[in-house]
């Protein structure tokens, strides 16, 4: 199959959030598996730069073509795509595909793109990867965009790939609202990947720590963007209340305004380490020399940063909003409230129990293995394709 990714930002634009990760790992594994991807994307790097390397570049059997953002403010500021170009490179590109894999709904891109794809009648999936709930984010930018161009895209979408139950609900309700008419052909739930083997990084632990002097001690660790839906501050009040003798609290991503309120929160408590957004072997070490991870976070849609953590053998806090109840049912950490004491009742638990932690990331590392990794996802993502591509060929 020829399959072009449609995103508006893609790896190494980690700082974005596990949407590019997710991306990335969906694209470079249908690659490895024979198919011929392409990836259509802006080229921001993070919420200040562009990425510096080729516009047009081969990563492996993988095309990369990334068109400059007009407007590198909006992009930061307003988390808006402006890609010059992008709609002549559409035009030229999507002739040649078989099928159009659009990422995230509320963007440029897929102003841009999906009108040609329809035109062409290629058939177009949707993952929204989270981002519909109206209630985070921008919520009455989100509002006015689906009032006046969501309708438009949603009528051009044969099928929307959810990452969860949750997230499927969410999306049967946009679509209601839209009209009859708008509704996809059909619906489905596929969870993001994740790769045990990046993860086997145990030897980064040593040097981490001494890097960062979190000496022996055991570490809860937080990896995101600081952003008020990620529940950062709970984190650090329930860190705080834990009183779990000489732990380490380690936060680790980039700030997106929260990190002065965060570090006034932490006050002198030499105990809470912020590190910045981490790449890399550096992102590697944090999360092997992790203990236990937690996320009290709200409106997520299925966090990668969890996922990795299970990978990385941590035990797992997490709140309702992660759409993870999978990870209490079988054994490899728990969820709770997002509130201060019951994120602080599980931190106390896991942070003094060794052979706990032990046990429960042994199961976090198995649950990976059997739901979340590439091999069985992708094989999911490409029944869904070739449904579509039996439809058309029928119509």
């Amino acid at each position: 199959m020829r399959i072009l990714h449609v995103t508006p930002y893609y790896a190494p634009a980690y700082a974005f959030g596990g949407v590019v990760r997710s991306v990335e790992l969906m694209a470079t594994s249908l690659a490895a598996r024979g198919q011929d991807v392409t990836v259509l994307t802006s080229d921001a790097l993070d919420q200040d730069r562009r990425y510096a390397g080729a516009l047009d570049e081969r990563i492996g059997s993988l095309r990369v073509l990334r068109h400059p953002n007009i407007s590198p403010w909006l992009r930061g500021k307003l988390n808006l795509s402006t890609p010059r170009g992008m709609k002549r490179a559409a035009e030229s590109i999507l002739p040649t595909v078989d099928i159009v894999h659009v990422h995230e709904f509320r963007t440029l891109e897929n102003l841009l793109a999906t009108p040609i794809a329809q035109q062409l009648g290629k058939p177009i999936v949707l993952s929204p990867h989270g981002t519909l709930n109206i209630k985070t984010g921008r919520s009455r930018l989100k509002s006015i965009w689906d009032r006046v161009l969501g309708v438009g895209v949603a009528s051009r979408i044969d099928h929307v790939i959810a990452l969860t139950d949750t997230e499927l609900a969410e999306v049967k309700s946009l679509w209601r609202g839209f009209g009859a008419r708008h509704t996809p052909a059909r619906f489905s739930v596929i969870p993001n990947a994740v790769s045990l083997g990046e993860f086997d990084a145990g030897r980064l632990a040593a040097d981490f720590r001494k890097r960062y002097d979190l000496g022996d001690a055991p570490t809860a660790l937080f990896m995101g963007r600081l952003h008020a839906r990620k529940g950062v501050d709970v984190l650090i009040e329930a860190f705080k209340a834990a009183d779990a003798g000489g732990a380490r609290l380690l936060i680790v991503g980039p700030d997106e305004g929260m990190l002065p309120s965060l570090r006034a929160l932490a006050g002198d408590d030499r105990r809470i380490v912020f590190t910045g957004h981490l790449d890399g072997e550096a992102r590697l070490g944090a999360l092997a020399a992790g203990d236990v991870f937690g996320l009290p976070a709200t409106g997520e849609g299925q966090p990668m940063a969890a996922l990795e953590a299970m990978a990385a053998g941590m035990p797992v806090a997490l709140s309702p909003g992660c759409n993870l109840d999978v990870v209490e049912k079988s054994g490899a950490g728990y969820v709770v409230d997002a509130t201060k004491d019951s994120f602080a009742e599980k931190l106390r638990e896991l942070l003094r129990d060794v052979q706990l932690r032990r046990e429960m990331g042994e199961r976090g590392r198995r649950l990976v293995a059997e739901r979340y990794s590439p091999e069985v996802v992708v094989a999911r993502l490409e029944g869904v394709y070739g449904s579509l591509l039996d439809q058309s060929a029928t119509r």
